[in-house]
This record gives C-alpha cells, structure tokens and sequence, in this order.
C-alpha cells in the first residue's frame, strides 16, 4: 500500500517549492513541461489525492484576518491590534489575536491552524524563539502557498512578504544623541539578545550616535536581557558601572532602570537621565515620567492591514513584496535633563 502524500512531500521529494508542486498539478502554464510531468507522474505514483475540505475552506473568503503576536505585556502591541482592527472594520473584516508566547512550536501550530481556512490572511510579529532558532520554513511554507501574509516589527528579509517596521536604527541614534546632547558622558544600554532584530537595530542607532559625538563604545555598558531569566537582577549589573545616562530598547527595561535608580539613592535626571522605547502608559504616568521613543503602533497596524487587504482582494494582480518603514518621534519628559 502506498504511502499517503501531500504537496509539502512531493516538493521535498522533488526539490522544488510547494507553490511550483501545486501549480504543476493544476497544469498551470507557469511550470514547465518537463517540471510539470515529472510531478505529475510522481502524485499519480503515490496516488495524490488533494484534501478537498481544506481547498474548499481556502478558496471561501472568511472576511477574518489572523494576527499573531508574542505577547501582549508590551504597551506597542496593544496599539498595533486597535489600528489593525479600526481598518479592518473599516472594510468589513473581523480579527482572530493569538500569542505565540515567543515560542517556537506554539508559533508553527497557531499558524498551521489559521492558514487552513480559517483567515483569509495573516498579520505575524516572529516569536523570539524563532528568531534565535532561525528557522522560518513554516512562513517560508506560508507564502509558497500564496496564503497572504505581512510581517510588523520583527521581520526576517528570508521571507517574501509585506513587512512594515520602524526605523529602528533612526530612533536608537535620536535616544542617544539626546543623552549626548544633554551631556551624558557614560551611556549605558539596555537591549535584547543579538537575534532579536529590533534590539540589534536599536543599538546600530546608540553606536552610530556615540561614534558621531566622538564617543568610545564600551561592551561593559550593554546589557542583553534575557527574558527568561530576572530581568531586574540584569539591569543592576548595568549600575555597577559609572553611568550618567541610560537608553533601554522598550518601556518595561525603561521602569526597571528607573526603580533600581531610586532604589541606590540616585536623583532622576540630575544623577542619571533615562529614555525608554514605546509611549505607553507606563512611561507617562511613572514618576518622574519616562522621555521615550514614539513607536506609532497604531500607524504600523493599520499600514500593515491596508497591505494584507490589499494583497488579499487583488490576489490575481503580480505580487511584489513591499516594505514600509515608518519613522519614530522622542517624547521628552522629565526623566531626562533639558540642558547640559
């Protein structure tokens, strides 16, 4: 008895992508002959039979789009989901929000669940596990099955899809060039893992900064937090050093900062000047409120549901990837100085 196969095998088999074994079966015109009758003798071989529940439920428009994020504590991806769902509705679609919880498998099995039918289309920002793993076949899967799909915030350039980010590397220079400006000599920075694209960014942005103010950058003054572990007791190894100032790369490292400050007697901004990432309500009602970066979440949802609509209701149309890059503003308030 011969094995039962799908499009994912015979493309694995064969070497070629899942779209070309897909396409090949429906005796598209795109496909050469030879490709074409080699993959077609193959299915025929193994006795291939298309799983009709899952073309029907496909080819059906749900009027839902799918989002998955990798969690929600961060005030950012809560103001992504509001503008995703204003123009969502706008158009008459609904939104299904899962979690990834920044875990792998959980990420590979949310996806395989929506793209079955379920949505018409999917907005994703890459669990950070996937990001560490590099391992994106299921997105790669995702887009050869012409299943619609836009990447926000964390994005891999691997994958060829929509992608709407932030200039990350612009916002981490406008953070640091204020502490520099203000007259912070010793800056410390709070970022993520190297894999995490945004941190890595973000901290172009510190470096370009510091090299322009003739500025020497010191390993000794970059935390990487790992969030798996006690992101405060990380944060206090920063404070060993000699630092006047301080750019974290999100909000919650920004109030961990800020209380470990308070917590050692310093005197917020005349000892130690603070900038977070993201303006949520954390930053404006700490005291003393926190100067941060503006990340326009609402803009980059509603941008990033604009693209998958659009890609979603003109799917005949050629496909060329597009990316948005959208800039970042500084907030100042009264964690940092106003002058040096």
């Amino acid at each position: 008895m011969k094995q039962k196969i799908t499009i994912k095998t015979i493309a694995k088999e064969l070497g070629v992508s899942t779209s070309t074994v897909s396409k090949a079966l429906k005796d598209s015109h795109e496909i050469g002959k030879e490709t074409k009758d080699k993959i077609q003798a193959f299915a025929n071989h193994y006795n291939y039979k298309p799983n009709s529940l899952a073309l029907q439920l496909r080819n059906q428009k749900t009027k839902v789009i799918g989002v998955i994020l990798p969690k929600i504590v961060h005030h950012f991806f809560s103001t992504v989901i509001m503008g995703i769902e204003a123009y969502a509705n706008e158009k008459g679609y609904h939104i299904m929000v899962c979690f990834s919880n920044e875990d792998y498998q959980k990420e590979v099995e949310t996806l395989s669940v929506l793209s079955n039918g379920s949505v018409d289309g999917l907005i994703v920002s890459i669990a950070n596990e996937t990001l560490e793993n590099k391992d994106f076949s299921h997105f790669i899967d995702l887009v050869e099955e012409d299943i619609p799909l836009v990447l926000f915030d964390r994005v891999v350039d691997d994958i060829l899809c929509d992608k709407i980010v932030v200039d990350d590397v612009g916002a981490g220079y406008k953070a640091t060039k204020h502490l520099v400006d203000i007259g912070c000599k010793r800056i410390g920075l709070i970022t993520t893992p190297d894999h995490v694209s945004v941190g890595a960014l973000r901290r172009l942005g510190y470096e370009k900064a510091l090299i322009e103010s003739y500025v020497k950058t010191d390993s000794k003054l970059i935390i990487k937090i790992d969030e798996k572990q006690d992101i405060k007791k990380q944060i206090e190894q920063l404070f060993e050093q000699n630092i006047d100032g301080i750019f974290a790369v999100n909000e919650i490292y920004a109030a961990n900062a800020m209380r470990i400050a308070k917590e050692k007697g310093l005197n917020i901004p005349n000892d130690i000047s603070i900038i977070g990432f993201t303006d949520g309500l954390i930053s404006e009602y700490s005291s003393p409120s926190i100067t941060t970066i503006a990340q326009h979440g609402f803009i980059m949802g509603r941008q990033a549901v604009e693209l998958l609509i659009d890609r979603i209701e003109n799917e005949t149309e050629v496909f060329t990837p597009k990316k948005i890059v959208i800039s970042s503003d500084l907030k100042i308030r009264e964690s940092t100085k106003t002058s040096s």
